[in-house]
C-alpha cells in the first residue's frame, strides 16, 4: 500500500516541472555552464597543492639520480621522485624536453619521460574564447530586439482606450443590490430596458437618450449603480475612468476617445461608463487659458462623438461625478447627456433598505433595532452604512461574540463619523474641564424647544476632540429655519459658557465650536438673507456667461458692506453666548450632576442623561 501511494507523487512532481525558454533562462544556463567549466579546468590545482621548484634544481636532481619519472604537458613538468614525492617546474613552451636534457649533459635513458597531449585543453580554451562571445552576442541582440518590439507595441497602443469590457455574467451586482436611490434606479432601468427591447420604444417614435450623468456626493452609490447596469444589461458594457484618457503625449486623450467610441459602435448596442468625468469634462477656459489644452481637446472629442455629424444612436454613455457644478454646459445639453440624475444621501427608508442589504450574512442579536439605527445614521451615505456594519462585525469578532449587538453598532457609527477612541492620559483637572464643557453643550441643547434630543455624551477622546456631544437629527430635515440655526449656535456656545461659569476661566477646547458657529452665522447673513441686511446674496457665486462658459465670481461687495457683515456675525455670536449663559445659570444643578456622572462613567446615553437632568434615579 505504501509503494502504491508513492508512485503518483513522483509522477505529479515530474508532470509539474515545466521548462520555459526565455532570455532569463538562457542567461542562467550560460552562467552555470561557465561556472562548471571553470571548476573543471581548475580541479587539478584545487585538489592537492604541489611544491614548485626552479628548473635548474630539478635538472641537478635528475643528474644525481633522485628523479624517477617526468610528466611533460606543454610548458608544465611534473617531477616524480624515487621517494614517492612530487614537485612541479616549468620550461619554455618552444623548447623540447629531450633537447633540454641533452643541453645539460643528461642522458634521457636515466629517467622515464611521458609527454602528454594538450589538445583537449586547447579545445576547451578555444571554445571559451571563441564560441562564448558569439553566444553572448546573439543573446544580447535577441534581448534588445525583444525590448524594442515591446516598446514599439506600447507606442502604437497609446491611442487605444484602456477601457474594461464587462458582460452580464462577469458582474454579479444587479439592481436588487442597490438601495436608497430609487429615482436613479428607475432612470437606469429604462436605459437597460430600451437596449433590451428597442422595438417597443421605436413603435411610438421614442429615441434613446444619448447619455445619463449621475451627480452626487462621494459614497452615495454612483459607481455601484453603474455596476448594476452592467449586471442587468445584455449588451457590452465598457468602463473607463476619466483620468485614463489623459497622457503626457499631445493628442492621446482625443485618440483614446475615438478608439473607445469606435469599439463601442462595433459592438452596438452597447453602454459606455465614464467614472469621474470631471477629470476631462470641466468647463473650458474663458480667454486666459490656452485653447489647445490637452484636456480641452479630449472634451471636444467627447462632444463630437456623443452628438456630432455622424449619428450615434445605439451607444449610450453613463457618467458619474461628485463635482457636477464644474462640468461644461455643452456636455450637459440635450442631445449629449439628456438626463441628469441627482443622487443624494438616503432618507430614513433608504437607510433601512441599505442596512438590510449590508446586514446579509452577518449574525445579529435579537434586540437590534433597525428603526433606531436608521434614525441614528442621518447624514450617512451608503458607503458609510456599509463601513459601519463592517466595523461592528470587527468589534464583535474582537470581543469573541457570536452575534452583533447594539453596543457594537453604536460604537461603529461613532467611529465612522469621529474616528476611534484614544485613551489619552488626562489629569483630573483636564478631565473635569472636558466634562463640564460637554455637559454645557448637552444642557443648553436640552432646554431649547426646537432642538433634537441628546443621543450620547462622552469625554473619551476621538480624533482631534477631547470629548463629544452627539445630537443627531430625529428626522430628515429638508429645510432649516432661522430659529433652529440660532439655537444650534447657542448650543455650540454652551461649552465656553460652562467653563466661564464653573471655573471663571476659558480654555482652548472651544476653538472648533467657534469655527462651526461662525460658519453658520456667516451663511445666515451672506447666503440665506437671515439678517438685518435683508434678502440678498453677498457671497461668491458661479456665473454662467452667454457662451455657456462658467467661472467663479469673487465677492463683489464694498468694504463698508463687509464691515456690516462682520458686525452682524458678531451680534449673532454675542447674543448666542449670552443666551447659553442664562440657560446654564438657571440649570446649574443639572449641569453639575451631568458633569459629575461624566467624570465617573466617561460616557452617558440618552436615558442616563434624561434621568440626571430630571434628577431621577435610573432603575
Amino acid at each position: 500500500m505504501q509503494s502504491e501511494n508513492k508512485v503518483p507523487e513522483k509522477k505529479s512532481l515530474i508532470a509539474g516541472f515545466k521548462f520555459e525558454l526565455n532570455i532569463k533562462t538562457i542567461f542562467i544556463a550560460l552562467f552555470l555552464g561557465l561556472f562548471f567549466v571553470s571548476l573543471y579546468l581548475s580541479s587539478n590545482n584545487l585538489n592537492s597543492p604541489i611544491e614548485t621548484k626552479p628548473l635548474t634544481t630539478v635538472l641537478s636532481e635528475i643528474k644525481s639520480g633522485k628523479v624517477k619519472r617526468l610528466e611533460v604537458k606543454g610548458e608544465s613538468i611534473t617531477v616524480l621522485y624515487n621517494s614517492g614525492s612530487e614537485s612541479q617546474t616549468t620550461k619554455e613552451l618552444s623548447e623540447g624536453i629531450f633537447t633540454l636534457l641533452k643541453d645539460n649533459d643528461i642522458e634521457a635513458k636515466n629517467v622515464d619521460i611521458e609527454v602528454k597531449s594538450t589538445e583537449n585543453d586547447g579545445f576547451w580554451t578555444s571554445a571559451l574564447t571563441n564560441l562564448l562571445p558569439i553566444v553572448l552576442m546573439i543573446a544580447f541582440f535577441a534581448f534588445i530586439f525583444r525590448q524594442a518590439r515591446g516598446a514599439q507595441d506600447s507606442i502604437f497602443s497609446f491611442g487605444q482606450a484602456k477601457s474594461k469590457l464587462y458582460s452580464k455574467e462577469m458582474s454579479k451586482i444587479t439592481f436588487k443590490d442597490v438601495a436608497g436611490v430609487d429615482e436613479a434606479k428607475k432612470e437606469l432601468e429604462e436605459i437597460v430596458d430600451f437596449l433590451k427591447h428597442p422595438r417597443k420604444y421605436a413603435k411610438l417614435g421614442a429615441r434613446s437618450p444619448k447619455g445619463v450623468i449621475l451627480v452626487g456626493p462621494a459614497g452615495t452609490g454612483k459607481t455601484l449603480l453603474a455596476k448594476a447596469v452592467a449586471g442587468e444589461s445584455s449588451v457590452p458594457f465598457f468602463s473607463i475612468a476619466g483620468s485614463e484618457f489623459m497622457e503626457m503625449l499631445v493628442g492621446i486623450g482625443a485618440a483614446r476617445v475615438r478608439d473607445l467610441f469606435a469599439t463601442a459602435k462595433k459592438n452596438a448596442p452597447s453602454i459606455i461608463f465614464i467614472d469621474e468625468i470631471d477629470a476631462i469634462g470641466r468647463t473650458r477656459s474663458v480667454g486666459t487659458m490656452p485653447a489647445h489644452d490637452e484636456r480641452e481637446q479630449t472634451l471636444n472629442q467627447i462632444l463630437v462623438e456623443m452628438d456630432g455629424f455622424e449619428p450615434n444612436d445605439r451607444v449610450i454613455v453613463i457618467a458619474a461625478t461628485n463635482r457636477g457644478d464644474l462640468l461644461d454646459s455643452a456636455l450637459l445639453r440635450p442631445g449629449r447627456f439628456d438626463r441628469r440624475v441627482i443622487i443624494d444621501y438616503p432618507d430614513i427608508e433608504g437607510r433601512r433598505a441599505i442596512l438590510a442589504i449590508h446586514a446579509k450574512g452577518k449574525p445579529m442579536a435579537p434586540k437590534v433595532s433597525w428603526e433606531k439605527i436608521a434614525k441614528r445614521t442621518v447624514g450617512f451615505s451608503g458607503a458609510d452604512i456599509g463601513n459601519m456594519l463592517n466595523e461592528a462585525a470587527i468589534l464583535a469578532a474582537r470581543a469573541s461574540k457570536k452575534a452583533i449587538s447594539m453596543i457594537e453598532l453604536e460604537e461603529a457609527a461613532t467611529k465612522v463619523k469621529m474616528g476611534p477612541e484614544k485613551k489619552r492620559l488626562q489629569s483630573d483637572q483636564d478631565k473635569k474641564i472636558t466634562a463640564y464643557h460637554e455637559a454645557g453643550h448637552a444642557i443648553v441643547n436640552q432646554f431649547q424647544a426646537n432642538m433634537d434630543p441628546v443621543h450620547r455624551i462622552s469625554i473619551v477622546s476621538r480624533g482631534m476632540s477631547l470629548g463629544h456631544t452627539l445630537v443627531p437629527p430625529s428626522a430628515d430635515r429638508l429645510h432649516e429655519t432661522k430659529t433652529h440655526l440660532l439655537q444650534m449656535i447657542i448650543t455650540m456656545m454652551g461649552g465656553r459658557a460652562a467653563e466661564e461659569i464653573v471655573f471663571s476661566e476659558v480654555t482652548t477646547g472651544a476653538a472648533n465650536d467657534f469655527v462651526q458657529a461662525t460658519r453658520i452665522a456667516r451663511a445666515m447673513i451672506v447666503d440665506y438673507g437671515m439678517s438685518n441686511l435683508g434678502p440678498i446674496t453677498l457671497g461668491a457665486s458661479f456665473d454662467v456667461t452667454d457662451w455657456g462658459k462658467g467661472y467663479w465670481q469673487q465677492e463683489n461687495i464694498s468694504e463698508g458692506m463687509r464691515a456690516r457683515i462682520d458686525e452682524e456675525v458678531k451680534k449673532i455670536l454675542d447674543q448666542a453666548h449670552n443666551d447659553a449663559h442664562e440657560i446654564l445659570k438657571k440649570n446649574r444643578a443639572a449641569l453639575d450632576r451631568v458633569a459629575e456622572a461624566l467624570i465617573e462613567k466617561e460616557s452617558l446615553d440618552d436615558e442616563e442623561f434624561l434621568s440626571l437632568v430630571e434628577n431621577k434615579t435610573k432603575k
